[in-house]
């Protein structure tokens, strides 16, 4: 994995506008901590920071090929894992190549096919190519959105960059936000509304979509959506699939000139992913190593509830044991958790999980230090509708977004100057709308039905953002690359148009995945309930939060002030967190979330010197 930036102008000289583009790549170090690359023509400048995955001597970057009078500029953020059917088609068609990289037979197949060959990738992704004689760039993103992508175009100049923060560090893009920003970190926050970038003139290319930045102008096109139709396969017929899906995506992402590993929480989805490596580890004599993260004293107390039945450790025991796993566990303590609340901010860029966010920063720190790539579980409760909200009638029948019924709550959060000005109930309610208006229907579908499908539609395409975007930058700040085979678009596709009869066979939460992969993981792990990632339950938590959002209170230049109802935070920094009735975001955000949150929210406007216009 990558950092990348660029520039393109149509006036300036950027042959004399290398610093600026180094200090852009240079805020993405984190993502790319072994090597740093720069090319300058005239009208374009990419730079590029790399995190050695795959063939450390031939695929370094900015990468530029021939062809012709033509000159192929490629900077590139992922990972392909189609690489050896992709370079055998370009071989049969006379290509020759340096090296193993994917990073080379990416860039010769956009030679071979432009930009229909984001069509042909398999893998995640974002990557700019810049065609010098055509004076044309084309920029792309994977089909889920698990690698980012912002831009920011104003009068002759276009800007790009993995993060916000290298589109920051140009002089032309100031640390703005308006009322739609505001609405989003207070309305949404921690989720963002696709295509936006909540700093004013940034946008982030869709997810499935690339983009085309010409002279004449800039525009946009989706490449790969969701289709509906009927499901036809039978129950049998379609947990084959599912299965062969699941081990066909786990095995093409395993490839790596680097130590990889798997993050393993002793639930179903990250289990069958390392049931899955460690099998194919254990073909070549290897031992797969996995990790897992827990808090100090969480045994002493923790209690089951419905969200969260159960706690995680003696099923992560059980399946490395059972699958042979090299197990290291990583333990965590509140200090820390806190104190990280601000790094994990700034790998954001923005307000994000809290806790939940600065902890799996640290968890990928540790992670660091004996591996460079990992797989995780991610996206498999969007997939097979895992979630409480696809259950849950309040959830389910709400006129809303499903893990956010606290907008009434998130009001009473703002100072009322700050209502009036961003609206945040009205303006939450015309981006759930945008959301169903986008769902692809299946005709003559029944109403229970239709609504499951909006629910997974929303689960998909703005619940699950949130997560990649979190384990994308919280890995990539301290120099990780995570794999998500559960985003593999080929089983995302499939599985979307599976009924939910099917997908809940037995009477199960993810049932279908369950019976899918019957054999490969013990009865007792194959039918775990649910458990989420996991959280601190120590009160000390809670303690230190309270503590913090008492001293931004009692400093008279917090700029967080002005924003929110102080007395309301005061009334409810007296009361037990834990009873706030709904929760802030999701599951794993409810009272000690929303004052870390707030912490989170003060330093942002801190540390980037945020203007509110």
């Amino acid at each position: 994995m990558c950092g990348i930036s660029g520039w393109i102008d149509w006036e300036a000289d950027l042959t004399r506008e290398a610093d600026i583009l180094q200090a852009m790549a240079e805020t993405l170090a984190g993502r790319g901590p072994d090597a740093a690359g720069l090319w300058l023509s005239r009208s374009a400048g990419l730079a590029h920071r790399r995190l050695i995955v795959i063939d450390p001597e031939g695929g370094s970057q900015p990468m530029v090929r021939q062809r012709g009078n033509e000159t192929f500029v490629l900077v590139y953020n992922g990972e392909l894992y189609n690489t050896e059917e992709l370079r055998q088609e370009l071989v049969a068609r006379g290509y020759n190549f340096l090296g193993h990289s994917d990073t080379e037979v990416l860039l010769t197949a956009y030679m071979e096919w432009g930009p229909a060959a984001v069509e042909r990738l398999n893998g995640i992704f974002a990557f700019a190519v810049w065609e010098e004689s055509g004076q044309r760039l084309f920029l792309a993103r994977d089909p889920l959105g698990v690698k980012p992508l912002f831009y920011f175009h104003r009068g002759n100049s276009f800007l790009f960059a993995s993060e916000i923060k290298a589109l920051l560090a140009h002089p032309a893009v100031k640390p703005e936000i308006g009322a739609e920003g505001l609405a989003e970190v207070f309305g949404l926050g921690p989720a963002r509304t696709p295509g936006g970038g909540v700093f004013r003139g940034v946008a982030e290319l869709k997810p499935g979509h690339y983009l085309v930045v010409e002279r004449r102008g800039v525009h946009s096109q989706r490449y790969w959506g969701l289709d509906s139709h009927p499901h036809e396969d039978d129950l049998e017929a379609t947990a084959a699939t599912v299965r062969e899906l699941v081990q066909d995506a786990v095995k093409r992402q395993l490839v790596a000139d680097v130590p990889l590993c798997v993050l393993l929480s002793g639930g179903l989805d990250s289990s069958a992913v390392a049931a899955v490596a460690a099998g194919a580890f254990q073909q070549q004599g290897l031992r797969l190593a996995t990790f897992s993260v827990d808090y100090h004293d969480n045994d002493r107390y923790f209690t089951p509830s419905d969200f969260q039945p159960n706690a995680d450790g003696p099923w992560i025991e059980m399946i490395s044991r059972h699958l042979d796993t090299d197990h290291h566990a990583v333990a965590l303590d509140t200090p820390e958790l806190v104190t990280a609340l601000r790094a994990a901010m700034r790998a954001r860029d923005l307000p994000g999980m809290a806790d939940v966010d600065s902890s799996l920063y640290l968890f990928c720190r540790q992670v660091k230090e004996g591996a460079t790539v990992a797989l995780v579980g991610e996206a498999a409760d969007e997939v097979f509708g895992g979630y409480p909200w696809f259950r849950r009638a309040d959830a389910f029948n709400a006129d809303t977004f499903p893990w956010a019924l606290s907008t009434h709550l998130r009001e009473q959060v703002l100072s009322p100057e700050l209502t009036s000005y961003v609206r945040p109930r009205e303006y939450v309610a015309d981006r759930y709308q945008q959301a169903l208006a986008e769902v692809p229907r299946l005709p003559g579908e029944e109403a229970r039905a239709a609504r499951l499908r909006e629910i997974s539609y929303l689960s998909l395409t703005r619940f699950l953002p949130v997560l990649l975007e979190r384990m994308d930058r919280m890995s990539m700040a301290v120099g990780l690359e995570i794999r998500v085979p559960y985003c593999d678009p080929h089983l995302v596709q499939y599985v979307w148009n599976v009924p939910w009869e099917i997908k809940t066979s037995g009477g199960m939460v993810k049932g279908l995945l369950r019976q899918a992969l019957h054999g490969l993981l013990p009865e007792p792990v194959l039918y775990r309930p649910k458990s989420p990632y996991p959280k601190t339950h120590n009160p000390s938590f809670t303690t230190a939060v309270r503590q913090g959002m008492a001293q931004i209170l009692a400093d008279p230049t917090s700029p967080l002030l002005p924003l929110i109802n102080t007395e309301f935070i005061r009334h409810l920094a007296g009361s037990d967190l834990q009873d706030i009735s709904l929760p802030w975001f999701g599951q794993l955000m409810t009272g000690p979330q929303l004052f870390a949150y707030l912490m989170q929210m003060d330093a942002w406007l801190r540390q980037y010197r945020i203007s509110i216009c």
